[in-house]
């Protein structure tokens, strides 16, 4: 199935509940930010008026074709608006040249007077119409404080703003005391509302077409819905608004052979997609990603690290997986856990919107799985990406995977105070990069990895050393993926028997840094020579070997004996393993040199960060 048809599943099988937060849209419905409530009685008198608060302000409101995708023309909503269409003494209180908006208003009246007047009319739709042909909506407004007047004019005070939106550019909406108090007052809210104007708009629909998606002859739209993101978007996934047939030339005549769309579809594919995203949505920068199980049953958040879906956020001690393996046994227990609750035809659907041109969305990500096979790829990556890190609180090594804003700002980003952040852009591009890898087992792109290890060849760009640890920790986990897609055995333990030139530079460098930092106080943030050199050892790895080691001399005479001789030990019994030609060889180092000196520095500190080397007898 295609993306259009997953979304129309989705809504055909929700359309009918009662428990969704947020709300699944009906038919010829969309959302708008409202700023004024206006409450009426049944009658159609004025009751009060209140500014909404922000955190209320969404509002589902009825739509035509036309008022759904307005631009600059006169296309009132049905019900629902902004002053300029509904206020029948805008004019009075409004200055300029736009104060003039009687074909605005004229249109809004028209349009709810046949609605008002048709078999499908509602009381809702008569009290507001029986209020406002009085034309004195703003005046009302005024008087109960909504919106406010300049004190000598008596116009609308200009500059005054209602959450951030001028005042005389406010959406208004309605509640109505009814006689019967268990009708819903709340406008927005009822559903006998939006099943009145779904059967008044259908009854007015008559451009019968064959609907490309269904295969069945059905009323046909060309203006498909905005706002897909949220209230404020106006980006549209489908769109067929050039009359001048350049978006065609030589494929078709006109929009109606390149795309032909049922409104029923059209509607109920969007405004799953809407609730999909306000429900389960992320956004990063202008994405907007969004993952969805056949029944909407759970899946574990594909952006973020393995604990955020192997321990409950409510936890307060969480268990640290201290070794591989007891990692990889808590993810498979976690993720076994999903496949347990779903159904065996059950399919995962991975979609990632952008922003293409102005008023357009692309579809940047899309792919579907079973959600068997879904599982597997990310218990697969979290498995194949796991590093080390040092919890700081836990004073302890565990191990963990990396969400992707870690993994992308680390390896091209820059350290702003305590943490690392990349560009926005670069987040979006990346991201569309890596999901495929997470959900679908693609390679991870080289670029990352070759960007993260620059990264970690550098410890002097980072003023915080939680910064590095984290740049090293990501690094040697994308430097351990992509060993396995190469089919390469790559482990987490020090391997104390490989010979490898770079693995054994690594390691050499590694007991450099814990010697002369094991002379340092507690709270001495002094940099070791090997830091120093890291990167200058990375590119010249024999030259800058002797420089550090003649430069730790110093600090190997100020330990005690036991701990002197456990270094001296170490150092030697590493560059034994060398061929001579390979210790000589003063070429670049593979990355690999990051993993050993990772797994060294580990092997020193033990689990618990207490250096062994203190622990020798004297």
């Amino acid at each position: 199935m295609s993306w259009t048809n997953e979304l129309y599943s989705v809504y055909e099988k929700n359309c009918g509940r009662t428990d969704c937060v947020p709300a699944l849209l009906p038919l010829s419905h969309s959302t708008a930010n409202a700023q004024i409530e206006v409450t009426l009685r049944e009658n159609g008198d004025f009751v009060k008026a209140d500014r909404v608060g922000k955190a209320d302000t969404e509002t589902i409101i009825p739509v035509t074709n036309d008022s759904m995708a307005r631009g600059s023309g006169v296309f009132p909503h049905p019900f629902a608006d902004k002053l300029v269409y509904i206020a029948g003494d805008y004019g009075k209180y409004f200055g300029g040249k736009n104060s003039d908006n009687t074909k605005y208003f004229e249109a809004y009246i028209e349009q709810l007077k046949k609605w008002s007047e048709s078999e499908h009319s509602h009381k809702a739709v008569r009290a507001v119409l029986a209020y406002l042909e009085k034309k004195c909506l703003i005046s009302d407004l005024i008087s109960g404080g909504a919106v406010i007047a300049d004190e000598n004019t008596g116009m609308l005070k200009s500059g005054e703003k209602i959450e951030g939106i001028a005042q005389e550019d406010s959406f208004v909406r309605f509640r109505i005391n009814y006689s019967d108090i268990l009708h819903e007052s709340r406008t927005w809210a009822d559903s006998s509302l939006f099943d009145s104007f779904i059967a008044y708009n259908s009854s007015l629909e008559s451009d019968m077409q064959l609907c490309y998606a269904t295969g069945k002859i059905l009323p046909i739209t060309y203006k498909h819905p905005s706002k897909i993101r949220n209230a404020g978007d106006k980006g549209k996934l489908i769109s067929a608004n050039d009359e001048s047939g350049f978006a065609y030339r030589g494929r078709f005549q006109n929009k109606e052979q390149a795309i032909s769309v049922s409104y029923d579809f059209s509607q109920k594919m969007h405004n799953a997609l809407k609730w999909l995203i306000a429900r389960q949505g992320v956004s990063i920068n202008s994405l907007t990603l969004v993952v969805w199980e056949s029944a909407l049953r759970e899946l574990p958040n594909i952006t973020r690290s393995a604990d955020s879906f192997m321990f409950d956020d409510e936890e307060e001690e969480r268990q640290y997986a201290d070794t591989y393996q007891a990692y990889r046994d808590m993810l498979g227990k976690s993720i076994f856990g999903y496949k347990n609750r779903l159904d065996k035809d059950s399919k995962a659907m991975v979609m990632g919107l952008d922003s293409a041109t102005t008023g357009r969305l692309s579809i940047g990500i899309y792919s579907e799985l079973s959600s068997s096979e879904f599982l597997d790829n990310i218990e697969k990556w979290h498995s194949d990406t796991a590093w080390f890190g040092y919890n700081g609180k836990q004073h302890r090594y565990a191990v963990n995977s990396f969400s992707l804003r870690e993994i992308i700002d680390c390896a091209f980003g820059t350290e702003q105070g305590n943490f690392i952040e990349s560009k926005p852009e670069l987040r979006t591009d990346y991201t569309c990069k890596l999901v495929p890898c997470v959900t679908e087992g693609r390679k991870i792109p080289k670029e990352i990895v070759r960007a993260l290890v620059n990264k970690a060849s550098s410890p002097l760009k980072y003023s915080n050393s939680y910064n590095w640890n984290t740049v090293l920790g990501i690094a040697c986990g994308m430097i351990k993926k992509e060993k396995l897609e190469n089919k390469e055995e790559c482990g987490m333990a020090l391997d104390e028997n490989c010979t490898d030139r770079s693995y054994l530079y690594g390691r050499l460098l590694a007991a450099a840094d814990a010697a002369e930092s094991s002379t340092y106080e507690r709270d001495d943030r002094r940099t070791t020579n090997a830091k120093r050199y890291f990167e200058a050892f990375s590119n010249r790895p024999c030259t800058t070997w002797n420089i550090i080691r003649n430069r730790l001399s110093p600090y190997l005479a100020k330990l005690s004996e036991g701990s002197k001789r456990y270094y001296e030990s170490l150092i030697d019994n590493i560059t034994d393993k060398f061929e001579r030609e390979d210790f000589t060889d003063n070429s670049k180092l593979d990355p690999q040199y990051l993993h050993a000196y990772s797994c060294q520095i580990k092997a020193i500190y033990g689990g618990n960060k207490k250096n062994s080397a203190n622990n020798e007898e004297e």
